[in-house]
């Protein structure tokens, strides 16, 4: 095969078979196909598309392009849980436990935040001690001993992805959604998991700003995990607000706590998203028969406190001070907390998600590059939701803060994202749609 030609091929709107796709991947990976090359046929992804059976075949390519997981010494079904990317979603932290709680297998192999975007490994090193990069061998005695456990990803899975984002990064074809389906369920096959709940964001806050595109990608990557034999499901949750009040790796762990505490109430955004996520993972377990009853098993393990102690345990497997999780106030000490206060009477009428996060990353919670050093203290932690009715000089968010370097350029920017007008606004729903 010449790779000019499947350059042309897809530039000229044809579709590639699995053999010629695979010849791209595999020579992306072994240096025999050039990133310019491939960066020029990714190009033409962008403009042309792709059939449904190429990104499928796209992403067996690159999952097939380095190490695979075998999970199938792990008792039950193996169910992994995965986000778009989002501003205060810490449901992982709340959900895994929580289905470990009601006898379910959590699996999960996670990422780290990038800009606006948090990440779960951020999240969970922000208990001191935590260390996410295991061995299979010791990620499969925690699973098999706790029932859940959420580690980092091997070097060695799917290098193909890693050249091609970082390919797709500097050339603008990140946002094809062929390109992030695949990317995302490479990720998630190679990982081994039987089942798969997929968490697609929409909104400002979000990658796929439109709900149309959410139900696009939503859709490529349910049929991509049915094609490749994976039981998957895909729900599609706002980000036009933050899921929860906390941004910020601290913080947002110590809601988690919050919630596996039952502290925080259960018509909560942040526990309505993390019950609908569970039950359908338990679903597809076959723990639960339906989504009603998993709802109830859900709400025990709530109400018990074994969700709770899953997390504990979890936390205790990877090394981590389980004080911090029965006193998580020590999570996110910082010089100091400086509140945000509302400039006039009114009701919250929109809130700019992405800008939060960025503002959040400024003050040393996340990463503009990777390799970026995190502060786990700092962050915002909002006190109004959207709609919520405000006054004059009422603290609508604070900062945590120890680095004044940016502070300014901060409150500027966290004062810009929060709209205060006269009328109440109209509701946004919280999940628009199940792909299944």
């Amino acid at each position: 095969m010449i790779v000019t030609e499947l350059i042309e091929k897809k530039r000229d709107g044809h579709s590639l078979t699995y053999d010629e796709i695979k010849f791209l991947v595999d020579g992306l990976v072994n240096g025999s196909v050039q990133d310019c090359q491939m960066s020029a046929w990714m190009m033409a992804v962008c403009i042309r598309g792709m059939t449904g059976k190429e990104t499928a075949d796209l992403t067996t390519a690159m999952m097939e392009s380095g190490d695979t997981v075998d999970l199938s010494d792990l008792p039950g079904v193996k169910v992994d849980k995965h986000s778009t990317g989002g501003v205060g979603d810490t449901s992982t932290l709340v959900v895994a436990p929580l289905v470990a709680a009601c006898g379910g297998t959590v699996a999960k192999m996670s990422g780290r935040g990038l800009a606006h975007s948090g990440g779960t490994l951020d999240k969970l090193e922000a208990v001191p001690g935590v260390c996410v990069e295991q061995p299979l061998e010791r990620f499969k005695s925690i699973v098999k001993k706790t029932g859940v456990a959420v580690i980092g990803q091997s070097a060695d899975l799917v290098p193909a992805d890693k050249i091609m984002y970082s390919l797709r990064d500097i050339t603008g074809t990140v946002r094809s959604i062929p390109l992030i389906a695949s990317s995302i369920m490479s990720k998630k096959l190679a990982a081994g998991a039987d089942a798969i709940v997929l968490d697609v964001k929409t909104g400002n806050g979000a990658f796929m700003e439109t709900l149309e595109d959410a139900r696009k990608l939503a859709r490529q990557m349910v049929d991509i995990g049915g094609s490749l034999g994976r039981k998957t499901v895909a729900v599609i949750t706002d980000m036009n607000n933050p899921l929860g009040m906390a941004i910020g790796n601290g913080l947002e762990m110590k809601e988690a706590i919050d919630v596996l505490s039952g502290s925080i109430p259960a018509d909560d955004p942040l526990v309505e998203v993390c019950l609908t996520l569970g039950e359908h993972m338990l679903v597809l377990s076959g723990i639960a028969e339906n989504r009603s009853k998993a709802r109830e098993m859900l709400v025990d393990a709530l109400a018990s406190g074994k969700g709770l102690e899953k997390l504990k345990l979890m936390i205790a497997a990877l090394g981590g001070d389980t004080t911090y999780i029965e006193h998580p106030e020590k999570l996110v000490r910082v010089d100091r907390i400086l509140p945000v206060c509302a400039e006039s009477d009114g009701f919250i009428s929109f809130i700019d998600s992405k800008r939060l996060g960025t503002s959040a990353a400024l003050l040393g919670a996340g990463r503009f590059k990777k390799g970026d050093s995190v502060d786990p203290a700092v962050g915002i932690l909002m006190k109004k939701r959207y709609g919520e009715k405000v006054m004059r000089n009422e603290c609508i968010a604070e900062l945590y803060v120890n680095n004044d370097e940016r502070l300014d350029e901060v409150l500027s920017m966290v004062k810009q994202a929060i709209v205060i007008s006269d009328n109440q606004p109209e509701s946004i729903p919280l999940i628009y749609d199940v792909i299944e």
